[in-house]
């Protein structure tokens, strides 16, 4: 993508191209995931499927190639969904991007006890300092991971933060799809 900030790391590379596709979808989106797969291998072993997704024809050419996925259930919790998943050997790693609200630390201690679930999210959804935030989270085989954050309030390509331990849980569940 053009306007993808050069990046240091071919994996934190694919986070900003992901972030700036479902960017590009507009807010309130579905969670999407993507397998990322080498691009010099995916040019090397599937030249016709590289040709389609106008992948580079140079064989320096580097980096991963995120793939989205088919849409995820609605029905069924994101953390049991992401349990059923095993990929191919050819895949180096996955990202998934997903909304939620947050809050931020100073609301923690406002926190009703006693809440399940569903009236915690919604104690959240009404809490007048929530925010709406688009995280990108990836994963190789390797372990290693980065991530983006996107506030809604700030919706900008040069508003995005990066790191490798923005969102440890999500990132701990995308490592998991590849355990056996």
């Amino acid at each position: 993508m053009s306007n993808t900030p050069m990046a240091a790391s071919p994996l934190t590379r694919a986070v900003l191209e992901i972030d700036e596709y479902v960017s590009g979808l507009g807010w309130d989106q579905p969670a999407r995931l993507f397998a990322l797969v080498d691009t010099a291998r995916l040019r090397a072993e599937q030249p016709t499927l590289a040709d389609r997704l106008g992948l580079p024809d140079e064989p320096e050419a580097s980096g991963l190639t995120p793939i989205e996925q088919d849409e995820i259930p609605t029905d069924q919790p994101l953390d049991e969904f992401l349990a059923t998943i095993a990929w191919p050997d050819a895949v180096a790693g996955c990202a998934l991007a997903v909304e939620r609200l947050m809050l931020p630390p100073s609301a923690e201690a406002q926190v009703p006890g006693g809440l399940d679930e569903a009236k915690l999210a919604q104690w959240v959804a009404e809490h007048p300092d929530r925010q709406e935030v688009r995280m990108t989270v990836a994963v190789l085989r390797d372990g290693a991971r980065e991530s983006a954050l996107r506030l809604r309030e700030k919706d900008s390509p040069t508003e995005v933060l990066t790191g490798s331990d923005l969102v440890p849980g999500l990132a701990e569940a995308l490592t998991a799809t590849f355990e056996e």
